[in-house]
């Protein structure tokens, strides 16, 4: 089958959903209930074609493949969309998905075969997910959690001391975004995003989730070592050497936040895996989980 056909899964008494394939022509449907079910599939320059099938419970169908036909009465040439207008639209999205309808989820991919992005791309994720109102005020919470707790006590208190806390909140979220999720993604070409799995037993959503915190999808489709998100929470932890009180700097301190910050991913990609979706209610085609 084409890159970029439409493929609409229709089922009795359901709403319809709707994916695209793969560069590979490849697609998927997650969290299907069993039953009898019709897939449509559509493309430009194309004839449309049906298949049907019956999912039983507990069961991964793989439908046969799906041929499709040069149409016969074409009365003009449309061009198939690029790989970089199917990520944008892909793009389009994730920037809807928020926890609770207004925490930012960006950089999650409901879409397993998702078209990978180019560096605009990625650099427009992070900008937009820096620049978020919601990301300003997540900050200034973390700053007067640290103020109240007298965390980075070399900060001082008062008005000043907030401020010094809030400063160096949102340089390490900037920061930590733009190097592991842009700059270092885009020379070592590798995708930032968290790849949703949403099948298979619980222990090996676990297993997958934790193990995403050290690997990722590359921008050729295969799972490889996350240097980007590694490499990343180091050059951003030396970064705030330069602004942390003297106390909490160091190599040794550096390492140590670089490890707390891939723990911090493994326990987010856990929540992604098993709550986050259920409380994101803008999803394209969303369907609560019921795992």
């Amino acid at each position: 089958m084409v890159a970029g056909a439409r493929i609409t899964l229709s089922r009795s008494q359901f709403p319809k959903q709707e994916t695209l394939s793969g560069r590979d022509g490849q697609f998927s449907f997650a969290n299907i209930p069993p039953g009898p079910f019709q897939l449509a599939v559509t493309s430009d320059g194309f004839a449309a074609q049906t298949a049907s099938g019956i999912l039983h419970p507990g069961e991964v169908d793989v439908v046969p493949p799906i041929a499709l036909a040069v149409a016969t009465n074409i009365t003009e040439v449309q061009v198939m969309p690029s790989q970089e207008e199917i990520a944008e639209e892909q793009i389009k999205d994730q920037e809807k998905q928020r926890v609770m309808g207004f925490i930012p989820n960006f950089y999650v991919s409901y879409v397993p075969n998702a078209v990978p992005l180019n560096s605009r791309q990625k650099f427009r994720l992070a900008l937009k997910t820096s620049f978020d109102p919601v990301t300003f005020g997540l900050n200034g919470a973390s700053a007067g959690i640290q103020q109240a707790t007298n965390s980075f006590s070399g900060y001082g208190q008062g008005v000043q001391g907030y401020a010094k806390r809030y400063g160096a909140s949102y340089a390490d979220f900037v920061t930590g975004t733009f190097i592991g999720s842009a700059i270092l993604p885009s020379l070592l070409k590798q995708d930032p995003r968290y790849f949703y799995k949403g099948t298979g037993s619980k222990r090996s959503r676990i297993l997958y989730a934790i193990a995403n915190a050290v690997i990722c999808k590359g921008d050729n489709g295969n799972w490889q070592p996350n240097y980007s998100s590694m490499l990343g929470s180091v050059a951003s932890a030396g970064i705030s050497n330069s602004y942390y009180p003297a106390g909490n700097r160091g190599v040794a301190l550096t390492f140590e936040n670089a490890l707390m910050e891939t723990g911090e991913n493994a326990a987010g990609n856990l929540l992604q895996e098993f709550l986050i979706r259920k409380l994101t209610p803008n999803l394209p085609n969303h369907q609560h989980d019921k795992s």
